[in-house]
């Protein structure tokens, strides 16, 4: 059985960060709308606005449970990565917790990692850089990591322009 990739878990902690809003609660994080205008909690997970506060432990949990039906999506979709380098899975799996698996299948970004065309894969990575019909920074920066899982392999060559 394939287990969540480390590094996916690296970014998805990065990327998302343990929010523990409103600040006046040091010790909890409570609900909050993320810049796509979702409900969310702790790292990322989706939830009910009237969400109880949850602890960093709690919020770990959550996101462990999350990746895991990240992976399941990410492999369902996208079998060849069960044979590609680990980096290369954590990218997609990373994409996948943070926009949702229904993006992934209907994507091109799917078409280009099934075909194994990865230099046309990071410039379907770098697309999604979106949130709530603009450009997000933190999306961008998300997805450049992600590009770079997707490009570490040794020996891996990309036409100059995909950078």
């Amino acid at each position: 059985m394939i287990e969540v990739p480390e590094a996916a878990i690296d970014l998805a902690k990065r990327f998302e960060g343990f929010h523990r809003v409103p600040k006046h609660d040091p010790g909890g994080a409570h609900p909050y709308l993320c810049p796509a205008g979702y409900w969310t909690i702790g790292y990322g997970h989706l939830c009910d606005p009237k969400h109880p506060p949850i602890t960093e432990d709690e919020a770990e949990v959550y996101l462990a449970q999350d990746l895991k039906v990240a992976l399941a999506a990410t492999l369902r979709f996208c079998p060849v990565l069960a044979t590609e380098p680990e980096g290369r899975l954590a990218a997609i799996v990373d994409f996948t917790f943070n926009l949702g698996a229904g993006r992934l299948q209907t994507s091109t970004l799917r078409r280009r990692v099934n075909q194994r065309d990865w230099p046309a894969a990071t410039t379907e990575l770098r697309r999604w850089g979106y949130g709530g019909g603009r450009s997000l920074p933190g999306l961008v920066a998300r997805r450049e990591a992600e590009v770079h899982l997707v490009r570490a392999i040794r020996g891996m060559t990309c036409h100059p322009t995909s950078r």
